[in-house]
């Protein structure tokens, strides 16, 4: 976790006043008992197969390779080579253009609907509403491009992590500067501090080498390197790996220098890009090119169709189909009612019932209801690339997540220090692992005042040792970070000292933002360090009691004698300072437990004491050092590094962790209340995995063995296998990119929807792969660009707050979706029926006018849509399972409520027509020609058609504050709330009422607009038919929504939704 940039750094030499650094070793090499003749290539020939390499010694990767180490390829093979190998770089991909945005935009099933039903209306010369539905096709085009808008560099953002230039060895001279992208399987490369590895290489040898491959297999530590061992299993871990140095890893300390085994799409991080540029649930190709052929014309349909995506975005184009399909066969029901004579006046009626039934607004109503949803969850952290991301997240099942960075904090820290004859100190709580006055500090469990605590001689050496035995600096606030910055410079020849190391990528140089707030009182400016992470992590230790390495310096009259940087052989770093008075020096020791005990001045039983103690922590998942000291007389020689470590004094042990965020377990328990199963898949080791995730609650006591998991045995099980688990693994450690995707795949097969998180190249795959993949702001680009969502606060808690986002779309979108098929349906059964009212030419007569129609659907019903997307979350969202993402949207009760809330609409609006035409004073009749404009004979017509108009209108109005929630009562929809608090807490949703309330009256009584365009007239008595059929509609809902709480309490039915 944690890889932000790979920088490159200079290597800086130390400074003349520092004492010299003593006891460097030789590094590890074995000796070459033969000359390697490398073998020329031949035109055409094929490269060599070479077994995993870290199963071989260097010398045999030499020799299979065709390489003398010492000498290097000479400069034509190395020319013969490229040609043979090709360039050492990633493969691009294409990148999504404007014009496949544009193509995404429509393809979806509602838009083409549109286009036939505009071009049949520019065809029989009803240009009004042909504009009108070139508008809207136009206008769900442009919100949709513009809010999906995004640049797709997933292949490019790999090039970042390739090093420009590479040192070699060619032709038996050293130091060769080539270019990265010229390596051939084979070169000799050189390696030092800040170098950025070219290609895969078998190290030959090394000194205190590491390197830092959080990107690339998420192991938080730098990883110490190992160029003498060879291991037998071939499928090893990559992180186990470390007698390999992978293409893009940083060398944070030491040199070495290895041989190139693979280059371009053949290393581990090619590799990563070959499974990026692979479609998602590709399966495999069929040999017949016919079968193939065909597959590709399926798929090709289904993503014009808009049949791939979401579950919405499928469930919504099966939708628009299905009414399309509905459209025709009302059409035809038109046809047959006036006998199949289609003539003008029958094409134009067939097109008015069609497009009734079609929800015109729902492509932008959607698009903007996201899109508020996309605001909404950026302010909670989450940035989101893919707007139809926002819904799915909502609908999830299980989230897999990363470790380092995500569930903790991606900072180590000491959390427990035994202090021989003191006791144990605890630190717990600490909201900024760089910040040493956060935090709360126990001593034998009972809480330290730390500003009247007053050390013992015992604690005080304990605590000198861990500052002074030390090259980390600890910066405050009130530093410029102009200081900073020099600091980092004059550091970097101290990176290599430490033990396990165990933090995120940040290793040279770290700036601590808190990720939660700061304890009361205390500055929120950020801390910054210097230095390895584990003498970082013990050094705020010492500074949480005033104990600095600077603090220590400027008070105690000592010098720094010599020093013995930590070597990977011996485990252990030792400084010795000398008194500037009596010449007495302190030795100050620490190092990795089993290399300290053998040098302590202690008893046997001691040690064994000493050890258990150290394995105890350690099946924590906690890192330990040792801790040592003992006083030399003055004079005494201190040149010889065996004799200076040997019988110390043991002053206690440290133990050293990445701690899980404070508000992680919170989350994490809110996601099982949710019915979410949080999933931990980590490149860490196993102990630390399992430790974090019972603090965090995704395991206890009670889970069982299965759910915890090793990738390496994950990884050999088929999938028939994996599909036997019960459960899926809850714990997953040494991750590899192959075991994430392989995870989701077995989600995915169990009908799972699924968020996987991540931050390195590494995750990357299994981003591309999962439902919703959600990036670290703080990861690699390859990471942001392959997920839908990115987390800028690399915060599991911001999971769950997007999920609470989603599920509030989830729920608008019922809503809005019940309001706008409500009013198609009303309008289906108006026009339906409205067949039977014939003029005295024997055509059907319109109840709506085709331009009433699209003005109910489009402006009143559409911003009555976008309030409704604007409804707050339901308090108990959270507290339910996730939705089933097969049925989607169209549940059970939302299909019933829409026929009886829409069958009541369209039978009020069709009385309302028939009590004009027939029931009211100075009637008319149905006249002639009404439906191509006025004339005398329809102002009858017209003035029915205006009331079922203001009808419908009204009704719609109300309708939308009664979906507000599915099954509570308008008048008592929240406790304690009034019904004008009801009304009146959704703004936009309110005025949107009001502002369809005030438009019905110009549009019904400015002249010319109301005949010539809506083709209705002005009306009077009129009114009290459309407030008594409100009267009617609004008791029959709540008669209807208190016959369903009456069932929900009898336990006969669920209530789902709003």
């Amino acid at each position: 976790m944690g890889e932000t940039v790979l920088p490159a750094v200079e290597e800086t030499s130390p400074k003349a006043e520092e004492p010299p650094i003593c006891g460097l070793n030789e590094p590890h090499t074995t000796p070459n008992h033969r000359q390697l003749q490398p073998t020329p290539s031949e035109e055409g020939n094929t490269p060599p197969t070479l077994r995993p390499p870290h199963t071989l010694t260097a010398e045999e990767v030499a020799e299979t390779l065709g390489v003398d180490i010492d000498h290097g390829l000479p400069h034509s093979e190395a020319e013969s080579r490229l040609q043979l190998y090709g360039p050492n770089k990633v493969e691009g991909a294409e990148g999504l253009s404007v014009w496949k945005i544009l193509l995404r935009q429509m393809s979806n099933s509602l838009t083409f609907v549109l286009i036939i039903v505009m071009g049949i209306s520019f065809g029989i010369n009803d240009y009004i509403e042909g504009a009108v539905i070139s508008a809207v096709i136009i206008l769900n085009i442009v919100v949709g491009f513009w809010q999906d808008y995004r640049a797709e560099k997933t292949i490019e953002s790999l090039k970042k992590l390739t090093a420009p230039e590479a040192t070699v060895t060619r032709a038996g001279t050293m130091d060769i500067k080539v270019r990265a992208v010229d390596l051939v399987p084979g070169d000799v490369v050189q390696l030092s501090v800040g170098s950025i590895v070219p290609a895969d290489l078998r190290l030959i040898d090394g000194v205190n080498a590491y390197t830092n491959e959080a990107f690339l297999t998420g192991e938080s530590a730098p990883v110490e390197k190992t160029p003498w061992k060879t291991f037998d299993d071939e499928d090893l871990a990559i992180g186990d790996r470390t007698n390999l140095a992978f293409s893009g890893s940083e060398v944070s300390s030491g040199r070495c220098r290895g041989v190139v085994v693979a280059t371009g799409m053949n290393t581990e991080v090619g590799k990563i890009a070959t499974m990026l540029r692979q479609k998602v649930d590709a399966g495999p190709q069929s040999a017949n090119v016919f079968v193939r052929f065909l597959k590709r014309v399926v798929s090709g349909t289904k993503t014009i169709l808009g049949l791939v995506g979401t579950p919405l975005q499928i469930t919504l184009s099966k939708f628009a189909l299905l009414l399309f399909a509905l459209a025709i066969l009302l059409a035809i029901i038109v046809f047959s009612a006036s006998k199949f004579q289609i003539g003008d006046e029958v094409l134009i009626y067939a097109i008015c019932v069609a497009v009734s039934v079609i929800p015109e607004s729902l492509i932008a109503v959607l698009t903007i209801t996201i899109a508020v949803g996309g605001k909404a969850m950026a302010k909670a952290n989450v940035v989101t690339r893919v707007q139809s991301a926002i819904e799915a997240v909502g609908g999830v099942t299980n989230i897999c997540s990363d470790k380092t960075g995500t569930l903790t904090q991606g900072r180590m820290v000491a959390k427990t220090a035994i202090i021989h004859g003191a006791g144990t100190l605890t630190i717990d709580t600490i909201t900024d692992p760089h910040n040493p006055t956060t935090g709360r500090v126990s001593l034998d469990n009972e809480p330290l005042n730390l500003d009247q605590f007053r050390p013992s001689t015992v604690v005080t050496r304990f605590l000198r040792t861990l500052a002074l035995c030390n090259n980390s600096k600890i910066k405050p606030p009130s530093d410029s970070p102009d200081d900073s910055a020099n600091e980092k410079k004059n550091d970097l020849d101290h990176t290599a000292s430490g033990d396990d190391r165990d933090t995120d990528a940040s290793t040279i140089d770290t700036v601590s933002q808190p990720p939660t707030a700061i304890m009361g009182g205390v500055s929120t400016a950020p801390w910054t360090a210097f230095g390895d992470p584990t003498e970082i992590a013990v050094h705020i230790l010492a500074s949480r009691f005033n104990m600095g390495k600077e603090e220590l310096l400027s008070k105690l009259n000592i010098h720094l004698a010599t020093e013995f940087s930590f070597d990977s052989k011996v485990k252990k770093m030792t400084v010795v300072y000398k008194n500037n008075h009596t010449g007495v020096m302190d030795v100050y020791t620490k190092g990795a437990t089993e290399f300290m005990v053998p040098a302590l001045d202690i008893p046997d039983q001691e040690r064994n004491e000493i050890l258990q103690a150290a394995e105890g922590m350690a099946n924590q998942g906690l890192r330990l050092l040792c801790i040592a000291h003992k006083q030399l007389p003055a004079g005494t020689n201190i040149s010889e590094r065996e004799e200076v470590e040997a019988n110390l004094n043991y002053l206690g042990l440290v133990a050293i962790y990445d701690p899980p965020r404070l508000e992680t377990k919170g989350a994490v328990r809110q996601c099982k209340i949710a019915g979410i199963t949080v999933h931990m898949l980590t490149g860490d080791h196993p102990g630390t995995a399992k430790q974090i995730a019972k603090d965090v609650d995704i395991i206890d006591d009670r889970t069982p063995d299965s759910a915890i998991m090793v990738a390496k045995e994950f990884d050999r099980m088929s999938d028939e296998q994996v599909d036997a688990m019960d459960p899926l693994p809850l714990v997953i450690a040494r991750c590899s990119p192959t075991t994430k995707v392989k995870m989701v795949q077995a989600l995915h097969r169990r009908g799972r929807f699924c968020v996987m998180t991540g931050d390195g190249v590494n995750d990357s795959p299994a981003l591309k792969q999962a439902n919703v993949g959600m990036a670290m702001g703080s990861g690699s680009d390859v990471a942001k660009d392959a997920a839908e969502m990115i987390l800028t606060d690399d915060n599991f808690a911001s999971i769950v707050k997007a999920v609470e986002e989603g599920r509030r779309l989830f729920d608008n979108i019922q809503k809005f979706l019940l309001h706008l098929l409500i009013s198609n349906i009303s309008q289906v059964i108006l026009l339906l029926i409205g067949l039977s009212f014939k003029d005295t030419t024997n055509h059907s007569v319109f109840p709506l006018s085709p331009i009433e129609i699209l003005w109910v659907n489009l402006i009143t019903s559409s911003f009555l849509a976008i309030g409704l997307g604007l409804e707050e979350s339901q308090k108990d969202s959270m507290h339910r399972p996730p939705h089933d993402t097969n049925k989607g949207v169209f549940t059970k009760e939302l299909i019933i409520d829409k026929f009886a809330y829409g069958t009541t609409m369209g039978a009020l609006c069709l009385a309302s027509f028939a009590i004009v035409v027939y029931a009211g004073p100075n009637t008319q009749g149905l006249g002639h020609g009404c439906n191509e404009g006025w004339n005398p004979s329809c102002d009858t017509v017209f003035r029915a058609r205006a009331t079922t108009f203001a009808t419908i209108t009204l009704l719609l109005l109300v309708t939308a504050w009664e979906v507000k929630h599915f099954h509570r009562s308008l008048f008592n929809m929240y406790p304690n709330t009034t019904v004008f608090e009801t009304l009146y807490g959704n703004r936009f949703l309110f005025f949107a009422v009001v502002a369809g309330f005030v438009l019905l009256f110009p549009i019904l009584y400015i002249p010319g607009v109301n005949r010539h365009v809506f083709r209705h007239e002005g009306i009077g008595w009129e009114w009290g038919v459309a407030v008594g059929a409100v009267a009617i509609y609004v008791a029959v809902l709540e008669a209807w929504k208190a016959g369903k709480r009456m069932r929900k309490r009898d336990g006969k039915v669920d209530v789902e939704g709003g």
